[in-house]
């Protein structure tokens, strides 16, 4: 059962996927056809999980995982 905790693994997967940078929808693009059903197993993650991506960027951004907002392009996540 997947947690909000496993976001932060699959945004950086999603976006090395991508070549390192790309924006949400094509990260939740990305996670949602690699990982639907691991989400419709994970109960109410389901139903929050685009809403909990952002939390996801935030934790990874002040992990240094990820570019600041104000050092990437706007729009874009961009891996560190």
């Amino acid at each position: 059962m997947a947690t909000r905790r496993d976001l932060d693994e699959w945004v950086l997967d999603a976006l090395a996927h991508a070549g390192g940078t790309g924006t949400i929808v094509d990260v939740c693009r990305r996670i949602w056809s690699s990982r639907r059903g691991d989400l419709e197993a994970s109960g109410d993650l389901l139903y929050t999980w685009q809403y909990d991506i952002r939390w996801a960027i935030k934790r990874l951004r002040l992990a240094k995982k990820l570019k600041a907002a104000d050092s990437s392009q706007r729009g874009r996540l961009a891996i560190r």
